[in-house]
């Protein structure tokens, strides 16, 4: 699978964990490429904008917190970016939300924690059926 992956400053060293625990897949890597202070739109919005675009399956951001990359992707129409701090959290923004961006706090996940977080992720399916009708509702509401 191809996966877009960014961070910032915060999340770099998670990213780089990442990329090297899970080599059956390929990333785009849209950066950073240093620990050193940076903005994570920078790098959050052309990743997003590549699982939009279908230029990548899915794709993983990771700044300080999450929530900033969280907000970043949310802006990109056709994104359903989750922030999510345990397996549990993951496997439903997959099953109910149909997730396109996995979203990790690069502060406060542990790098073994987070690659559970990202396995449970990607390989969870999305259930469809009655959550269906409610992405169509999200989407309908971009284009309002």
């Amino acid at each position: 699978m191809k996966l877009a992956i960014a961070s910032d400053h915060a999340g770099y060293e998670l990213k780089e964990a990442l990329k090297r625990a899970l080599p059956e897949h390929e990333f785009s890597d849209y950066g950073t490429n240093s620990k050193a202070s940076m903005d994570y739109p920078d790098t959050g919005f052309p990743a997003a904008r590549a699982v939009a675009k279908g230029e990548c399956e899915m794709g993983i951001l990771i700044c300080g917190s999450g929530i900033g990359m969280s907000i970043t992707a949310n802006k990109v129409p056709g994104i359903r970016a989750a922030l999510c701090s345990n397996t549990d959290v993951a496997r439903l923004s997959r099953k109910h939300n149909n997730a396109n961006i996995l979203v990790l706090a690069g502060r406060f996940t542990a790098k073994e924690y987070a690659l559970e977080i990202v396995k449970e992720w990607l390989k969870t399916p999305f259930e469809g059926g009655r959550h269906l009708n409610r992405l169509n509702k999200i989407h309908q509401g971009e284009r309002k």
